[in-house]
């Protein structure tokens, strides 16, 4: 892993920490933002079969995919971002049982972890893209002999080169 990677992984990884704390831990409900959105749809759109479920559900995969994106970026190991994600998911739930103003819900925990896995295996695309282009540019690149033709050992995302 570049050093440059995992610098920026890291400052993100805490930026995004804080700010998810702060949504999942606040004792304020986002109820009102959910039914401004839910009435904007309904009236503007005229899809009367839309709920408040929908957005609740597409925030929270929403609010995990940095998670998952930027744990493997930071150790290119996609199934560490899910499993954090599951592990603070719970917790925060746990949680929101204590305050008044929140509702937890196993269907919150099923979205956040269903974001961490978007954004895991979007990093992990991009890890591979990134990969492969580093092999193409070695294997076009002239070597020693003038042969263009590297000998060099065959790397995976995960194994840090």
């Amino acid at each position: 892993m570049t050093g440059a990677r995992r610098r920026w992984a890291s400052w993100g990884l805490a930026a995004y920490l804080v700010l998810a704390a702060v949504v999942l831990l606040s004792p304020l409900s986002a109820g009102a933002a959910v039914d401004l959105l839910v009435r904007v749809v309904r009236d503007g759109l005229g899809l009367t079969e839309f709920g408040a479920g929908w957005v609740e559900f597409a925030a929270n995969v929403v609010l995990f995919v940095p998670l998952g994106f930027l744990l493997t970026a930071l150790w290119s190991r996609p199934w560490i971002g899910v499993l954090v994600a599951l592990a603070v998911s719970t917790g925060a739930e746990l949680v929101q049982l204590l305050l008044p103003a929140r509702l937890a819900s196993i269907r919150d925990v099923v979205a956040n972890v269903l974001g961490a896995l978007l954004g895991s295996g979007i990093a992990w695309l991009v890890l591979v893209l990134v990969l492969l282009r580093r092999r193409s540019s070695v294997h076009s690149s002239p070597t020693a002999d003038g042969s263009g033709l590297s000998s060099g050992r065959s790397a995976s995302p995960g194994d840090g080169s």
